[in-house]
């Protein structure tokens, strides 16, 4: 059986990536030195009320910060102060608007 000209290319690459040792082929890098971070956070809106808790479970500190968003064009929206959650610390946010939440998140930054 003769294989077609155009698939005959196709297949011959094919095999010669298939049989390429194993140090030709390109990994992905992973910086070694970066640590994992970032405090992980549970966000609860009721009524015009934002709480965050923000749990810090690394050596690093995590400088976060609450951000609300409402509803109403002329509510205003507000950031609230940074505060730094230490290692192994929880922290709790509050924010509120004056009528209904449009959406409320949480920003990271290392200290």
């Amino acid at each position: 059986m003769r294989l077609s000209r155009s698939l005959a290319p196709v297949t011959v690459a094919a095999a010669l990536v298939l049989c390429a040792p194993y140090d030709a082929v390109s990994h992905a890098r992973v910086d070694a030195s970066a640590a994992p971070f970032g405090a992980e956070c549970r966000t609860r809106v009721q009524g015009s009320h934002v709480v965050a808790d923000c749990h810090n479970p690394y050596a690093d500190t995590d400088r976060v910060r609450l951000h609300v968003e409402c509803a109403r064009w002329w509510d205003l929206d507000t950031d609230g102060a940074p505060v730094e959650a230490g290692p192994a610390e929880t922290v709790r946010l509050t924010g509120r608007c004056w009528m209904e939440v449009g959406r409320a998140w949480v920003s990271h930054e290392k200290a």
